[in-house]
């Protein structure tokens, strides 16, 4: 696999930091047609449950992003759910969802 350039290196790190700071399954985070980034957690309330990578969507969308260039996604399972990665296809149709272990080792890239 190749090297990541520094941008992608920078979601995934931004991914394993929020999943680190709080304990959560998973981290995820985005970056918009600007290049701002969002990071987020799964969240399980009992109330309301999201995914890394929904939850990092949803903070893009409800900051005006209108298009992602890239997402990142920290997790132990093997692979995310197809409707997390589906979240990130409403609003990046062609962004590269980065799948990292927990140590933020580059597993895959789906595309």
């Amino acid at each position: 696999m190749s090297e990541l350039n520094a941008e992608d290196a920078k979601i995934i790190t931004l991914a394993r930091s929020a999943r680190a700071r709080t304990g959560a399954a998973e981290g995820a985070a985005v970056r918009d047609e600007t290049g701002r980034t969002y990071s987020a957690t799964s969240v399980d309330l009992p109330s309301l449950k999201l995914s890394a990578l929904k939850a990092a969507v949803a903070m893009a969308v409800s900051s005006g992003a209108e298009d992602l260039e890239a997402a990142a996604v920290v997790t132990a399972a093997d692979a995310p759910d197809p409707s997390d990665v589906q979240a990130v296809r409403d609003l990046g149709p062609k962004a590269p969802v980065l799948v990292a272990a927990p140590n933020g080792t580059l597993r895959t890239t789906l595309t």
